[in-house]
């Protein structure tokens, strides 16, 4: 997608656009069928029938994408271009403000046998309250090292939000996160000269870390990942002329949003509240960014028939969205997590858009299958907002 030209291009109009990402809904059969379609989804697949489908690469053929890139495509932004790390986005989304030599990163507290291996790298899903009360001791017990603060901040379920402040701090610095059960957790190591201090501080804070853990059970060790600074990137009200807003229960979301120039807006933590927000809040943006997490968990957890009901839930909700009558409706996913694999994959995913003038294209289910055979084929993520913006009729025409 050409960046400048779609700016050019863009028009500040009242159509109403309203993009449905359903975290990981693309799938792998098992036993024939993918988990969408085992699902029973009468309304999304009435919905693909009036659509324009087909399926999308988050990033390119063949890579498989962090949540990150994933949805920085979807909101129009090229990730190759616009790089963003895993730690900045769940500061942002739990509403840490960072300056510019703020250093953050994800941690996930994890559970570790005996002998120092990671058997279960979400100890259990650990309670948000758990978390809490796990991250105040830390903070009593690890809250400052050789001149820097170190910030623990609690997220959802097991994830939590780590910040380093003070000195001069590199991000330059690998994962503590094997991501797998079966190995121990990783020492932190410099990716660039200037970060042998910077992964010295982060080991010490791990080592202290565990100290302060091995006592509790499950939670009795500390994984980091995604170490980064915050960027600066232009908002989408900026490029596109957009009023745009976002719906999102988890924090890592809520953060890509706000990064983009997204109003964020309280959704609660259940599927229902989330729909409820879009009804309350639909007269006063003209872009809503809806984010449903549960196909993704379930799929992470090689759980088929739990991702099948969530999938089941989201099309419960479908006429309660065409009720307020967006102009353009697009439900795709950011990324496909099979649950066969237990992981995100590097599979296309599943895109239809509805309105007034679209073209519908024969498909007959909102399935990884049928999508393939849609009208526009397969396609990068990235022209997935100019689509929606040309749908609206919000682009003038290029040239005389």
């Amino acid at each position: 997608m050409d960046e400048e030209l779609i700016s050019s291009l863009a028009v500040k109009t009242d159509s109403k656009l309203v993009l449905l990402v359903i975290d990981g809904v693309g799938g792998l059969e098992v036993d024939g069928m993918t988990e969408l379609e085992a699902a029973h989804t009468p309304n999304l697949d009435e919905l693909a029938r009036k659509s324009i489908c087909g399926v999308t690469d988050p990033v390119s053929s063949g890579i498989t994408p962090g949540s990150g890139p994933a949805h920085l495509a979807l909101f129009g932004y090229d990730p190759l271009k616009y790089t963003i790390g895993r730690g900045v986005l769940e500061a942002l989304g739990v509403g840490i403000e960072l300056g510019p030599r703020d250093l953050c990163c994800r941690g996930n507290f994890a559970t570790v046998d005996p002998s120092g291996v990671v058997v279960d790298r979400r100890a259990g899903r650990l309670p948000t309250e758990k978390n809490a009360e796990l991250c105040r001791l830390l903070q009593s017990q690890v809250g400052s090292i050789e001149g820097v603060e170190i910030g623990f901040t609690s997220g959802k379920e097991h994830r939590l939000v780590v910040v380093f402040r003070g000195g001069d701090l590199s991000d330059k610095v690998s994962d503590t996160d094997p991501q797998k059960v079966g190995e121990r957790p990783r020492p932190a190591s410099p990716l660039a000269p200037e970060a042998e201090p910077t992964s010295r501080l982060v080991n010490s804070v791990v080592e202290l870390a565990s100290q302060v853990l091995s006592r509790q059970s499950p939670a009795n060790a500390l994984l980091l990942r995604g170490f980064s600074k915050c960027p600066d990137f232009p908002s989408m009200r900026e490029l596109f002329r957009l009023s745009p807003a976002a719906i999102a229960t988890y924090p890592m979301y809520r953060g890509l949003a706000k990064l983009v120039g997204m109003e964020v807006l309280d959704a609660g933590d259940s599927t229902e509240e989330e729909f409820a927000t879009l009804k309350g809040n639909f007269y006063k943006y003209d872009f809503f960014y809806i984010h449903i997490k549960k196909p993704d968990r379930y799929g992470e957890d090689g759980d088929f028939n739990g991702k099948v009901m969530s999938i089941e839930e989201v099309d419960e909700w479908i006429p309660s969205v065409l009720e307020l009558r967006p102009d353009v409706l697009v439900v795709t996913g950011d990324h496909s997590t099979p649950s066969l694999l237990k992981s995100h994959s590097w599979h296309p995913n599943p895109f239809m858009l509805y309105s007034l003038h679209c073209r519908s294209d024969g498909v007959a289910r909102f399935t990884e299958r049928e999508c393939r055979k849609g009208g526009l084929g397969r396609f990068p993520a990235v022209e997935v907002l100019p689509l929606m913006l040309a749908n609206g009729l919000k682009l003038k025409k290029y040239g005389a």
